[in-house]
């Protein structure tokens, strides 16, 4: 009967261990696979522009105006905002089609933003 219950024991230990070690493989394969094994306190899932690089990884990178898109979108914005002068633009805003950054003459900076044909469709104070 000694043998019996010894041999029981090292079982259970063994399916224990056995057990330890696929949840471990799975864990692994999970993270390697970039699937969250488990969250993070207090949400943990921000974005890298949450975190502040200023880039929405869903957007993608910032894109700047250029050529005389940027002529038109920058006057727009200066003659809406009436002062300062334009320190970014960005391409495909997800607030409009156009993002153009004014620092005013105080030095507090607006974003405004334009529609494809350069109509001002609201702004925001940073």
């Amino acid at each position: 009967m000694m043998k019996s219950i010894a041999a029981n024991r090292r079982l259970v230990i063994v399916v224990l261990l056995a057990g330890l070690l696929l949840g471990a493989v799975f864990a692994g394969a999970m993270a390697f696979n970039g699937t969250p094994v488990l969250a993070q306190p207090g949400g943990g899932d921000e974005t890298e522009d949450e975190a502040g690089d200023g880039d929405d990884d869903a957007e993608g990178p910032d894109v700047p105006i250029t050529g005389t898109a940027l002529e038109q979108a920058s006057a727009a914005a200066l003659d809406y905002i009436g002062e300062g002068r334009v320190t970014d633009t960005e391409v495909g805003d997800e607030e409009g089609y156009y993002e153009i950054e004014i620092t005013r003459d105080d030095g507090r900076q607006v974003d405004v933003h334009l529609d494809e044909a350069f109509n001002v469709l609201g702004h925001e104070d940073d």
